[in-house]
């Protein structure tokens, strides 16, 4: 790091998945980038930090790929190679649950246009995903990573965007980036304000082991609470998001391991035998949120600072990851014809590309959980019709795969074929 450089094109608030992405990429570019990180990257990849894991979309892999992300990543990586929705059955009295009798199934192969050999996507464990995405940025040209130090104000200017920083130090840019997450200070600097609603349940994350191999398959059940999801990760281990009613998941947080133990399996199934539940337990509320707007004057969002949906679909992080490579073309071209990088007539591209995709993945996952989230039997019965149906329909899946695998629209050049 540079530290008596202030002046840079892009300044990227917060050093997370998404802001970390947004850095490289503009990186990438051929931008001069500094990432804010008010937290320390050790406390970042350390194993209580967050116990979540990321479904990477296979065209967004690829730009992990070409940002020397994927390399870094080794042995941490599993492939999705078949993705399995059910309907499923919750657990009642002894009776377990698991899933249920209709099916929608997606496998790699369907979809034809992916490059030879991509999966429909890639599980990786969060702390696994920031420690490449630091040592990619401590080896990327054009890239300060500044940490840890929070930044305190973000102000605008004609010419400049100005970022002060705990430490004293003020930085400034033709563009300032808030990749914060949902306390993010350059929303709140930019006069944007959220749209949007909690919802009564909340996400119960924990890794997961079993003694039958899970064949690189996810499963998604659908249960009264809430979407029950069985990610495959490397070894025979899975990343497991429960998806319970708010007042339900304090007491299966408060239980203790045995009967937390229990609880699972009540809900798993034992299509892979008993089983076990590994390391500690995470619990985070969920809601939709969406920013009226994603740029102002000199100012941008990313990630979770620009949306937040319900993770029914792990749609989260490749939202930040497709915000990050769209960003990146947006700013090159400018670059390139000679326009200015914080310029409205710049970013609202970039508004146009990523908002409708956000504000449509956001519709979609909330009708989704609210269809689902619930065991009358007249819906149950047409839900299961149509899974059925639509999974005897070879088009339809591949167009589900291809939308699963982010592989659709007007694609940003790190995201089409390498």
């Amino acid at each position: 790091m540079a530290d008596t450089r202030t002046r840079y094109d892009v300044i990227v608030c917060g050093g997370g998945l998404s802001g970390l992405t947004a850095a490289l990429a503009c990186a990438y570019a051929g931008l001069e980038v500094a990432v804010v990180d008010a937290l320390d990257p050790a406390a970042r990849v350390a194993v209580t930090f967050d116990g979540r894991a990321s479904a990477v979309a296979y065209a967004n892999y690829r730009m992990l790929v070409r940002l020397g992300v994927a390399a870094r990543l080794g042995d941490d990586v599993q492939r999705i190679e078949t993705i399995l929705v059910t309907d499923g059955r919750a657990p009642d009295g002894l009776r377990r649950g698991g899933p249920g009798p209709a099916w929608l199934r997606f496998d790699a192969d369907e979809v034809a246009d992916r490059e030879e050999g991509e999966p429909l996507g890639y599980m990786v464990e969060n702390r696994r995903m920031r420690a490449a995405l630091l040592a990619a940025a401590a080896d990327a040209e054009h890239l300060d990573h500044i940490a840890p130090v929070a930044v305190t104000a973000v102000s605008f200017a004609p010419g400049a965007a100005s970022v002060s920083l705990a430490d004293g130090r003020a930085l400034e840019a033709a563009l300032v980036v808030g990749a914060e997450g949902r306390q993010s200070v350059v929303r709140r600097a930019m006069a944007v304000r959220e749209v949007g609603w909690d919802y009564p349940q909340t996400g119960i994350v924990a890794t997961t082991w079993s003694p039958e191999p899970h064949g690189g398959v996810a499963h998604e059940y659908f249960l009264p609470s809430g979407p029950f999801a069985i990610l495959p990760l490397t070894g025979n281990r899975a990343s497991l998001v429960w998806t319970e009613r708010a007042a339900a998941a304090g007491a299966a947080m408060a239980l203790d391991a045995d009967d937390f133990r229990a609880e699972v399996r009540r809900r798993f199934g034992d299509f892979l035998g008993e089983v076990d539940v590994e390391g500690p337990r995470w619990s985070h509320p969920l809601g939709l949120r969406v920013a009226e707007s994603f740029i102002a004057p000199r100012a941008v969002l990313v990630g979770d600072a620009a949306r937040r949906v319900h993770p029914i679909a792990g749609q989260g992080f490749n939202l930040g990851l497709k915000d990050a490579a769209a960003l990146a073309d947006v700013l090159a071209e400018a670059r390139h014809v000679g326009l200015d990088a914080g310029g409205l007539d710049v970013l609202e591209r970039y508004q146009t590309w990523r908002r409708f995709d956000s504000l449509a993945m956001a519709a979609a996952t909330d009708v989704f959980n609210r269809l689902y989230s619930n065991d009358l039997a007249p819906v149950r019965f047409a839900r299961d019709v149509a899974m059925a149906a639509v999974n005897k329909i070879p088009f339809a899946r591949r167009a589900f795969a291809r939308d699963a695998g982010a592989d659709f629209g007007d694609l940003p050049r790190l995201l089409r074929p390498l």
